[in-house]
């Protein structure tokens, strides 16, 4: 694939081969304008001139990223309307698991990247209160951090492939 930079076209690398869940997720969301269109797509946005006039990307990039959202298993076309044919967009399980990581995205950003604050804040709605993810160990509870982990390997790796800690 190709992509226009401001030095010209430069090859994007594929990911595709790389034994590695992270970089097989970028694989799939890892252009800018696909995790736009996902965020949006939570945010209830379903059809294509909606994705176009809130995104303001050319309509060409935009049926290139919803295709292969579609083709990946993130998002599914359902139509509504038949003459002319129209489909809107619907996250399916998959893309529905792609909340954490967009949340993640957006807390970053709000904590480095929105000097006059949050542009947008999820409340709560069993409790009413403003409040943020945080990840916690599944069998205690306790939160997880960077320094209370460790990468082990998995039935899908090679351990010998793994940094020694």
């Amino acid at each position: 694939m190709m992509q226009l930079t401001r030095m010209g076209f430069v090859e994007r690398k594929s990911f595709s081969q790389m034994d590695c869940s992270v970089a097989q997720c970028l694989e799939v969301v890892g252009e800018w304008w696909s995790m736009l269109i996902v965020r949006d797509t939570f945010m209830g946005v379903t059809r294509f001139e909606d994705f176009q006039r809130r995104l303001g990307i050319s309509r060409n990039i935009l049926r290139e990223r919803l295709n292969t959202l579609v083709d990946a298993g993130v998002l599914v076309r359902v139509p509504y309307s038949e003459h002319p044919l129209r489909h809107d967009y619907r996250l399916t399980q998959k893309g529905r698991d792609l909340w954490p990581v967009l949340t993640a995205m957006r807390q970053w950003g709000d904590a480095y990247a929105a000097p006059s604050g949050p542009p947008v804040e999820l409340v709560h709605q069993s409790c009413g209160e403003v409040t943020h993810a945080e990840l916690s160990c599944a069998w205690c509870g306790e939160r997880l951090t960077y320094k209370n982990v460790k990468a082990v390997p998995g039935p899908g790796r090679d351990g010998r492939l793994l940094l020694k800690s």
